[in-house]
């Protein structure tokens, strides 16, 4: 059986106030083609199908149209989406039934009885081969928030949150366990921060609940073939649990992930193992530019820009630009420098990121009595922020601005 692993698509995401509903598509035409080269038996999402909790009518269709167009495509496919915490649970779950009726299964959020326990059996799906007879068994997770998860007795210490996921994954397992004939794998899907885990910066919200953060790959029971997990934009396997992994995601979400090999994985069974694990490369449909590669002051970022000469393309695939400028002084007129810079090329600018080589020394590093912060006078605030942030001793027509400003 092969299953093709994927996360993250945070569809309707703009970058910088740019719009990437072009790219999205273009990762989804891409993968409604690499479902039938692969010849994939299973596609599993492990959450943040979304970028957040209420998705533009466009971006809905978006997907609905991708999971009818895969099943015409792959009229056997298995289907599986579970919740990010990106992702509203009531809203994915709501076209639940209208969903699985056309073979895509849906789980937004854990579900409970009329005695309120949770059904453990809507979390362990089936998954069947070409043949139609069931080949795996997936205990399909979704994000969990503290109300989710069920309470059992603690250990001195523990952390009920971090327990109650052990204890809903070991439920979910046990279930599975008996359910598996000889032959069939049991596979595991989560969106989690998991202990080792490396984060993006800029694009990535962090998920902090009770002090608890990361979990722990001991979650998983050994006999798990492969755990297919979302939340984490980098690809990369869980310390050295080769079948603990993170897709990653489909395309750059932040100009901190611009050096990411973006994939799916594709994991071959052969019966209750994993014979292979191999990454699937997406092609990135438009290009995220850093000039320069490094903060570098601004006489030097003017020049590399004005050498700046991208192919001419299209409106929608031309690249996005961070200009990052190291500075020794207010620059007041930056951007329209930087605009003058790049007028006329095929490129959209999309940050200006400003870094000073500040001092060592600063206000926050001392500790000052209640006296001495009762005769400090605004103008002494002012120059030693401004020593903080640039490094230097603030100019004289500065601190007459600043003086000026103050006045009643």
């Amino acid at each position: 059986m092969r299953l093709l692993h994927t996360s993250d698509w945070h569809l309707g995401q703009s970058l910088h106030n740019f719009e990437r509903h072009y790219e999205h598509q273009r990762f989804l035409d891409w993968l409604l083609d690499a479902i039938v080269a692969e010849q994939a038996d299973a596609l599993l999402i492990a959450g943040d199908v979304y970028d957040n909790a209420n998705p533009s009518s466009a971006t809905q269709k978006q997907l609905y149209r991708f999971l009818r167009q895969a099943k015409e495509r792959a009229p056997h496919l298995n289907l599986i989406i579970i919740a990010g915490n990106h992702d509203s649970p009531g809203r994915l779950d709501a076209p639940g039934p209208l969903l699985e009726a056309h073979g895509t299964r849906v789980i937004g959020a854990v579900q409970r009885n009329a005695e309120g326990e949770i059904d453990i059996e809507s979390l362990v799906l089936p998954l069947t081969g070409r043949s139609g007879a069931v080949e795996a068994w997936c205990l399909v997770v979704p994000f969990l928030r503290p109300g989710d998860v069920p309470r059992g007795e603690l250990q001195e210490g523990a952390d009920p949150y971090l327990a109650g996921i052990a204890l809903l994954y070991r439920q979910a397992f046990e279930l599975a366990q008996s359910k598996r004939q000889d032959g069939q794998a049991i596979i595991a899907m989560g969106h989690c921060h998991m202990v080792d885990g490396q984060m993006s910066n800029d694009s990535e919200r962090r998920i902090v609940i009770g002090g608890t953060e990361m979990l722990p790959a001991g979650i998983f029971d050994p006999a798990i073939a492969y755990a297919a997990l979302g939340h984490l934009h980098l690809a990369q396997n869980v310390g050295k649990q080769e079948h603990i992994r993170y897709a990653g995601s489909p395309l750059p979400l932040s100009f901190a992930e611009v050096n990411y090999a973006h994939q799916i994985l594709r994991i071959d069974l052969e019966g209750a193992v994993v014979r292979e694990i191999a990454p699937v490369p997406v092609p990135r449909a438009v290009e995220l530019l850093r000039v320069p590669s490094k903060p570098a002051p601004l006489t030097q970022v003017l020049e590399e820009l004005a050498e700046l000469a991208p192919p001419d393309t299209p409106p929608e695939q031309q690249p996005y630009l961070e200009v990052r400028v190291l500075l020794e002084q207010p620059e007041p007129g930056l951007r329209a420098r930087i605009e003058a810079a790049l007028d006329g090329k095929p490129v959209r600018l999309a940050k200006i990121e400003t870094s000073t080589a500040a001092r060592a020394s600063s206000i926050d590093k001392e500790v000052m009595t209640l006296d001495q912060l009762e005769k400090l006078r605004p103008d002494d605030i002012f120059r030693q922020l401004y020593a903080q942030r640039f490094g230097n001793e603030a100019p004289a027509d500065q601190l007459s601005a600043f003086a000026e400003l103050m006045l009643p």
